[in-house]
């Protein structure tokens, strides 16, 4: 029965360890997602303000008509 025991307690922590590691790599998949996601809003804020900058030089000139 001892050994039973033992197989049982090693199954049983081999298998929560297993979450543990599933539960910090969701948690590292997750955090590496939201820090792409912030970087490209970042760069999607810095193309619009580009982009204003040049509507706003090139309209001056397209006035000519």
């Amino acid at each position: 029965m001892t050994k039973m025991a033992a197989i049982s307690t090693a199954l049983l922590a081999s298998t929560l360890s297993g979450c543990a590691v599933v539960a910090v790599t969701d948690a590292a998949v997750t955090v590496g997602a939201t820090a792409v996601k912030v970087g490209a809003n970042v760069v999607g804020a810095t193309v619009d303000v580009a982009r204003a900058g040049v509507r706003a030089v090139t309209s001056s000139d397209d006035r000519k008509k």
